[in-house]
């Protein structure tokens, strides 16, 4: 079966992880410029990071802006490989269909296994 995914948002830690990563065996994996992939929005991450420097206000804001200007598009995860290609929101149905064309033949072969999974 193939495996297309489009993130448009948020694809934060585990939810990411789900959705039909490149890390959980997804085929083409497509993202907006909107889309925001990290492993935790920017408010969260920035109060555990910079915890020593919660008191003052301005402070976090900054880092937290800071962090939200850094890791808030696709584009860090597209270089690691974790995105194959950043795409725009008018072109998704196009990039699908191309993409479900190119996995029409798609075999998987299943590794053999020794033992069944017989309840015991």
């Amino acid at each position: 079966m193939p495996k297309v995914t489009v993130i448009t948002r948020k694809a934060y830690g585990g939810a990411y992880d789900v959705m039909s990563s490149k890390h959980i065996g997804g085929d083409i994996n497509y993202a907006w410029p909107t889309a925001e992939i990290a492993v935790m929005g920017a408010k969260g991450a920035a109060e555990i990071l910079y915890r020593a420097e919660l008191a003052d206000k301005e402070k976090i804001a900054g880092r937290i802006s800071e962090y939200q200007k850094r890791f808030g598009n696709p584009f860090i995860a597209a270089e690691r490989g974790y995105i194959d290609e950043v795409i725009a929101p008018y072109n998704t149905r196009y990039r699908i269909a191309r993409a479900l064309n190119m996995l029409r033949n798609k075999q998987e072969e299943t590794p053999w296994k020794k033992h069944d999974n017989i309840p015991l």
